[in-house]
């Protein structure tokens, strides 16, 4: 993973939540940043539109810090590029 996506994925948590993005690390957990549910839901979001791609809701189940989501939208936007005749959702 490069640090280019992973400060884009920082800087996405960071705007949504109104955090400086210095306070927000790879190693944060959501517990640490205050994120709640509903917030996590906002991230969801901003991070489909920001990586075009759909997040299956299972996966979005499991993540617990910034860097669950980081490799995880890592794999999935890899999977989508090798199968591009997917439409962008991977279940």
């Amino acid at each position: 993973m490069s640090e280019d996506y992973t400060r884009r994925v920082i800087e996405c948590i960071a705007k949504t939540q109104h955090l400086d993005p210095a306070t927000v690390t790879i190693n944060s957990t959501f517990e640490e940043l205050k994120i709640d549910s509903l917030d996590g839901i906002n991230i969801l979001f901003a991070l489909e539109n920001e990586f075009n791609v759909s997040i299956p809701d299972d996966a979005a189940r499991q993540v617990r810090s910034v860097r669950d989501l980081a490799q995880g939208l890592h794999k999935l936007i890899e999977s989508q590029a090798a199968a591009p005749a997917s439409g962008g959702a991977v279940a």
